[in-house]
């Protein structure tokens, strides 16, 4: 069965294009055949072989700022609707995934800066003194098309990327599985309501098949926190010995039957208190 294939490797990350998005390139050529000369004809795949080249530096730009808090990414695939870098986890710390989810964009307004300087000095595309029309207008659609991807990747839809900064901001507060639950539901109905009314207001129906992909993605990974959440509270805690340096009250024991006192784990980043051998409550976290 077809699925993807492997077209290059960044910063020792595997760049991968999905059967869909080579479809769509192909599409772009026989509808064009008939429409003028050759440059016009492929202009479409040119066009959008580079646009999609912008989403996989988008990509990048958060699996480099994954990789400064120690995330791996295990490979980005680009598909007809968007692209997707696989991490190898996902951080767990309000700061880290703000940084994270922003860094994406980031990379996009660098590019939409650097396209709308180059079309300045390259003139209007629609002027007939402008120097190479078709790679004027393709400069022009580029730079529009990444201030596109900064605006709707910032939109509040979980997990998009403005969802994600929703979530940092809310775990701050709330923690990680309030949070999400919170960012999913608020996603959902954005998702949703805004694929419809956009869609059906500009006749794409892709956008469509784009909101429920999203809406999907929320609810997997809000399944997948509720899961994380619940075999935390469920498995065993792996305590280590608590210093008197650091709470002077501490019982730096290993828990016995009815051992009571406070010690560090390092899995929750929090002490936790231990009435007869059994975790109670934790505080200190962070």
């Amino acid at each position: 069965m077809l699925r993807s294939w492997r077209v290059g490797t960044a910063f020792g990350i595997g760049i991968y294009v999905h059967w869909s998005l080579l479809l769509l390139l192909g599409w772009l050529v026989l509808e064009n055949w008939s429409g003028g000369s050759p440059a016009q004809i492929v202009y479409p795949a040119v066009f959008v072989s580079i646009a999609f080249g912008c989403v996989a530096l988008h990509e990048l730009g958060h699996a480099l700022m994954a990789r400064q808090y120690g995330i791996r990414t295990r490979d980005i695939t680009l598909y007809i609707i968007g692209g997707v870098a696989r991490l190898e986890r996902m951080s767990e710390r309000p700061g880290e995934e703000f940084w994270i989810a922003v860094a994406g964009p980031a990379v996009n307004v660098f590019l939409a800066g650097l396209l709308f300087a180059l079309g300045v000095a390259l003139g209007d595309p629609v002027s007939s003194a402008a120097m190479a029309p078709l790679l004027t207008r393709l400069v022009h659609d580029l730079a529009a098309v990444n201030v596109g991807l900064v605006l709707f990747n910032l939109l509040p839809v979980f997990p998009m990327d403005g969802g994600r900064v929703f979530r940092a901001f809310l775990s701050t507060f709330l923690g990680t599985l309030r949070a999400t639950e919170i960012a999913a539901a608020v996603g959902a109905v954005l998702a949703l309501l805004l694929g419809t009314v956009v869609a059906f207001a500009t006749g794409k129906l892709m956008l469509v098949l784009l909101a429920g992909f999203v809406f999907l993605a929320g609810q997997q990974e809000l399944a997948a926190v509720r899961q994380r959440e619940y075999r935390r509270r469920t498995e065993p805690l792996t305590v280590l010995p608590a210093s008197y340096d650091d709470i002077p009250s501490v019982v730096a024991v290993q828990p016995q039957e009815a051992f009571s006192g406070v010690l560090w784990d390092p899995r929750y980043r929090a002490w936790v208190v231990w009435r007869n051998g059994r975790p109670t409550e934790s505080y200190g976290a962070w």
